[in-house]
């Protein structure tokens, strides 16, 4: 994705996603924050801040963004073009696969959260020596892990370059 990739200034206030409106790339936070609105209602459902991902319900899908996407401060992404994701995907299984198991990861954890600030989620106090269905596997947090250590090296590669 690096060597694909290539690092956007986003100045504050700048649109990087326009609800309705279809665009090329998927974007990984480098730097800043962004929030996400929605038109209809004029609601902020999420922020988006470093080591997140951006686009990606508009990649899986195929279809236009559902919000908008504007930088609150100056930022910086690594825009990956749809075109050439699509094709390292096309013809690296693997690569595919730990893609799209990283990326329902991030999904599903955005949703929770999302869940959880509208008030969704249940007040009931957790009992520790309980496990519940919803708890991360060891195994999963591990992977997180390691993606965290790769994006911190990624990140070291893209500001030494």
């Amino acid at each position: 994705m690096m060597a694909t990739g290539r690092q956007e200034h986003i100045p504050a206030g700048a649109i990087l996603v326009q609800e309705g409106q279809s665009f090329d790339a998927m974007y990984i936070v480098l730097q800043g924050e962004f929030r996400v609105s929605i038109a209809a209602g004029g609601t902020e459902p999420a922020r988006s801040r470093t080591g997140e991902v951006i686009g990606e319900i508009s990649f899986v899908d195929s279809r236009p963004p559902s919000a908008t996407v504007t930088a609150l401060e100056d930022a910086f992404v690594l825009a990956i073009p749809r075109q050439q994701l699509v094709a390292k995907l096309a013809q690296d299984e693997g690569f595919a696969a730990r893609f799209y198991h990283a990326l329902s990861i991030f999904l599903a954890d955005r949703m929770r959260s999302t869940v959880s600030r509208l008030g969704y989620h249940s007040t009931d106090d957790l009992v520790e020596d309980v496990e519940y269905e919803d708890e991360l596997d060891p195994q999963v947090l591990q992977r997180m892990t390691l993606a965290g250590a790769r994006f911190d090296w990624m990140l070291k590669r893209l500001q030494g370059a």
